[in-house]
């Protein structure tokens, strides 16, 4: 399985994709993702999983433009 997820910091969303969604969560939570580095501490709020590591490149690539965010946004617009 290949995971796209969406973490929120304290100020900002961060979208990416991994085949291992709790060690990469944990990494990033232990400041060990230089991307990520010292701007936690980080939630994750959505992930999406696909058999095809393709397929989840494509729709990382998508999450990152203006309607990928505004999907996010109103996906989880009544969570905590």
């Amino acid at each position: 399985m290949y995971y796209v997820y969406v973490i929120r910091g304290p100020k900002q969303f961060y979208v990416g994709s991994t085949n291992n969604l709790r060690r990469r969560f944990n990494l990033h939570n232990s400041n060990k993702v230089f991307s990520t580095k010292n701007r936690g501490p980080w939630q994750l709020v959505y992930y999406e999983a696909s058999t095809s590591i393709k397929d989840a490149h494509i729709r990382e690539k998508y999450l990152k433009t203006a309607w990928g965010k505004r999907y996010i946004k109103t996906r989880i617009k009544n969570s905590a």
